[in-house]
């Protein structure tokens, strides 16, 4: 008799620690906030902040000094303040974009940029309004000497397109890496480095040109 109380005794003792070993458990995780997933957000919106409307009258080919308006935005959501920039290229169908598998931004030049602090959880939004005010077609080549955005004209360096067709405008976010100093391409988490990138597409191939 007395070995068999013993032995309820020591199952009673067993379950009772497993009972406090799972109520702590579930009080832990029930207490203890979750690591939260730390990412941005770049978007660019079409005239009517939708993701249409892109272009005047819904026609990618685009004039010389025919205006395009856009939305270009960034969402903050890593928890902490950041320095970000939003670089803007230029670029065609030749030259790579940036690579997703290396996390390289795209060798094409930088027009602009647009640098800011943001708060976490902020959204940065600003008009983007472009033009292209100069630009040449000589022998089926057309180059876009000069863009303007948002009433700044910006020198292009004989950037070109076949017959005036896939030139692009892609929009890098780097942001500010205290250890280097500097800006980088994407930003970095516990675990990995992301990036993030827009690319919109058009042609310029009706008139009038500046020929050379």
């Amino acid at each position: 008799m007395s070995s068999r109380f013993s032995k309820n005794r020591r199952k009673v003792i067993v379950v009772f620690v497993i009972l406090i070993v799972l109520c702590e458990t579930i009080a832990y995780l029930a207490t203890t906030p979750r690591p939260t997933e730390q990412f941005f957000q770049l978007y660019v919106l079409g005239a009517d902040h939708t993701i249409s409307h892109y272009y005047p009258n819904d026609n990618m080919n685009i004039s010389p000094g025919e205006r395009v308006a856009w939305y270009l935005g960034v969402v903050n959501n890593m928890g902490t303040v950041q320095f970000i920039s939003i670089r803007v290229k230029i670029s065609n169908a030749t030259v790579k974009p940036p690579d997703d598998q290396q996390i390289v931004e795209s060798p094409a030049p930088v027009v602009t940029d647009f640098a800011r602090f943001l708060e976490d959880n902020e959204t940065y939004e600003i008009p983007f309004v472009w033009s292209i005010s100069n630009a040449t077609q000589n022998g089926g080549t057309t180059r876009i000497l000069t863009l303007q955005i948002d009433n700044e004209t910006y020198q292009i360096s004989d950037w070109s397109a076949r017959n005036g067709y896939n030139f692009r405008l892609i929009f890098e976010l780097w942001t500010w890496q205290t250890d280097i100093n500097a800006f980088e391409y994407g930003w970095n988490t516990i675990d990995m480095h992301h990036a993030a990138w827009v690319q919109l597409w058009f042609n310029m191939t009706s008139a009038p040109y500046i020929s050379q």
